[in-house]
Order: C-alpha cells, then sequence, then structure tokens
C-alpha cells in the first residue's frame, strides 16, 4: 500500500488552507511540510494498525497482520483453518451436534499477554509459523485454539503419560543442579 498519496493529498490540502492566509501563512506551511510528511506517515501507520487489529478481533482464529517493508505497509491475511474433510462415519457416540459457542465467547474482546519462551523453543515457532505460511501470532492462537478444542482432558493425559514412559533405553526424571 502507497502511501505517498495520501501524504500529498494532505500537503495540498495544508497549501490551500495557507493560501487563505496570505503570504506568511504559506510560507509556515512551506516549512512545516517536512517535518509533517513523517508524523502523517506514523499516523496512518497506526490508524492500519488499528484496523488491522478489529479485523484479526473479528475473525479470530485467522487474522490480519501490518507489515512495513521499507516506508509501505502491506496486509497479511491468514484465512482460520479449515474444516478437514474425512471419510469416517461417526458413531452413534458421535452423532450429537457440538454445542454452540456461547456469546460470551463469540463477542469477547482480543487481549494482549507477553508470552515468555526460551531462544530455542522461539526458534522453532518462527520455523513453524514461517512453514504454515503464518504470522507468530497466528500460529500462536491456532494452536492454542486446537490445543484447547481438540482431545481436552486426553491431551492433559497423554503428556502426563509421557513423562513416565520408557523410550527405549533409560528413562531419567528429576532435577539437576
Amino acid at each position: 500500500m502507497n502511501l505517498t498519496g495520501y501524504v500529498e493529498a494532505l500537503q495540498q490540502q495544508l497549501s490551500v488552507a495557507a493560501a487563505a492566509g496570505g503570504d506568511e501563512a504559506q510560507a509556515m506551511a512551506g516549512r512545516l511540510v517536512a517535518p509533517l510528511d513523517a508524523a502523517t506517515r506514523l499516523v496512518l501507520l497506526d490508524a492500519l494498525s488499528a484496523a488491522a487489529g478489529e479485523i484479526t478481533r473479528e475473525m479470530a482464529p485467522g487474522s490480519v497482520d501490518l507489515r512495513l517493508r521499507g516506508q509501505e505497509p502491506s496486509f497479511v491475511v491468514t484465512l482460520p483453518p479449515a474444516e478437514p474433510v474425512t471419510d469416517h462415519v461417526p458413531g452413534p457416540a458421535e452423532t450429537a451436534p457440538a454445542p454452540a459457542p456461547t456469546s460470551e465467547t463469540d463477542d469477547a474482546a482480543m487481549v494482549r499477554i507477553n508470552l515468555r519462551l526460551p531462544e530455542h523453543l522461539k526458534g522453532r515457532v518462527e520455523d513453524a509459523a514461517s512453514q504454515a505460511g503464518l504470522s507468530v501470532n497466528a500460529w500462536l492462537v491456532r494452536a492454542a485454539t486446537t490445543a484447547l478444542n481438540g482431545s481436552g482432558d486426553q491431551s492433559a493425559r497423554s503428556s502426563r503419560d509421557d513423562r513416565h514412559a520408557p523410550r527405549g533405553g533409560q528413562h531419567f526424571t528429576g532435577w539437576v543442579r
């Protein structure tokens, strides 16, 4: 997205407004054009970033990210994962419809959290997001959604069982100093 046209339009409007004020106002407007260029770009980027955040809240777990290359912003849209198509015929226990999401989750506001990861894990998350063609944020939202909506207690149970399951050879648990 090229911001230059928007910045130039604002500069033109400033010149038109200054023309009504006489020569002194036009001289002042001329001196303000250069400093206002950077400020205008920052304000436009802030507005675009806020718009991307609002759109992301509406389409979660998909996302819209604003990326800046040089002085030009661009949008990266990540759609929510598609439901996998399977040939599985549901059994009697599986035919009950899933409960509808509550209005609490439909209207929930997005929140910002700080997540601290070890450097090696951060690198693996970045690689996985890149391979999936997603931003790190979109990948983490998708991973959390999958983990919470996936197998529920079964995943927690399997991770607990993994700590006690032998993995070929010897298996040790505990703390080391």
